[in-house]
């Protein structure tokens, strides 16, 4: 559906510099972020301000030996995710406020972050040569979480820029090396991550959620305008893998739960793609496209009771802005509907009303 429909000579005329693309404001543009509603600026500022006060959690080798002693993934991931959100708050924040009070502590999150011997999390190291282990750091292995780090680290790269400097001239060009060498040149160079489904295996919602998150750091990253390009046509035949043999209902086989990291990663893929490229990659009018975002309100009973298919829980809440921007590209009314009452659901939880 999208290498052979874009090939290369398309990609080179519409893929935008990494200078031109400009996908959201980024922290000098005071103008948008002081535009937020007061209640939302209020809201992220607190919880800046409580994680700056917040010690910054330890990641430690035996802890990421856990799972290949008994098994345990927690102990791992409590810190390890715990400083990757720590850092989103704290730069969401910082763009907010825009009075430097809280980069010392992202410049702190950003510096543990690119300590850590291996992004990627104890459960998913098996593919590396040495297996199941501590990670072998001449072994970048690029798992569902090692891409969204690199992607974080971009995205904060992106919004703070220059800022950055005032802490340190060295923390940027930090971040460039890691993404580069932890997910950049390990995607571009190996065709045996088993994601990317170029052993014809059959590919699951790890290859949407991975290249999201690699198309992020690509067009936030790269400044090399060739290999722009060269991975982009990569990502492509990567997604092919996913959406080619997907069948024609829709139908997420590892039920509706799964589909915010299916069938909504594949539209955070397809939104990267559409603004990278000023809408030069546009296939929103396929009709399995369309199906695969129409699946989540089809599985839908009542209230918060979806059909729970495979795996999945017979309650749940889709994330609200995918489902409803999935309608509102396909023109679905029925689906940004349910976009709609998934924002005041989430709206409810968050608040305790729900």
């Amino acid at each position: 559906m999208l290498s052979q429909k874009y090939d290369h000579r398309h990609l080179e005329q519409t893929l935008l510099s990494r200078e031109a693309w400009r996908p959201y404001p980024t922290w000098e543009a005071r103008e948008a972020w002081n535009r937020l509603p007061a209640s939302v600026r209020r809201a992220y500022l607190a919880l800046g301000e409580e994680v700056a006060e917040t010690p910054w959690p330890h990641v430690l080798a035996t802890r990421y030996l856990d799972y290949s002693r008994d098994g345990n993934r927690s102990r791992h991931a409590e810190p390890y995710f715990a400083r990757r959100s720590m850092l989103t708050s704290l730069t969401v924040a910082e763009c907010i406020e825009g009075q430097g009070r809280f980069l010392d502590e992202i410049v702190n999150g950003i510096w543990l972050i690119c300590e850590e011997s291996s992004w990627c999390i104890p459960a998913h190291v098996r593919v590396q040569a040495a297996g199941v282990d501590l990670p072998d750091i001449n072994e970048p292995i690029v798992d569902l979480f090692a891409a969204e780090t690199g992607s974080t680290l971009a995205w904060v790269y992106y919004l703070l820029g220059d800022r950055l400097d005032t802490v340190s001239v060295l923390v940027r060009p930090r971040i460039r090396q890691e993404v580069e060498e932890r997910i950049l040149a390990p995607c571009l160079a190996r065709d045996d991550f088993p994601w990317m489904g170029f052993a014809g295996q059959r590919v699951n919602n790890w290859n949407p959620w991975i290249n999201s998150n690699w198309l992020a750091c690509l067009f936030l990253m790269e400044e090399d305008g060739g290999k722009r390009v060269n991975t982009l046509s990569k990502v492509l035949r990567c997604l092919d893998r996913f959406i080619d043999p997907y069948p024609p209902d829709g139908g997420c086989d590892e039920g509706p739960s799964y589909w915010g990291r299916a069938g909504a990663s594949l539209l955070d893929c397809l939104e990267l793609l559409h603004s990278a490229t000023q809408g030069g990659i546009d296939v929103y009018d396929q009709p399995l496209v369309q199906e695969m975002g129409r699946y989540i309100y089809r599985v839908h009973i009542a209230d918060q009771y979806f059909v729970n298919f495979a795996d999945a829980p017979a309650m749940l809440v889709p994330p609200a802005f995918a489902t409803l921007r999935y309608g509102q590209r396909i023109a679905d009314e029925k689906m940004m509907a349910l976009g709609a009452w998934a924002a005041m659901e989430e709206d409810g939880l968050c608040t305790g009303s729900g």
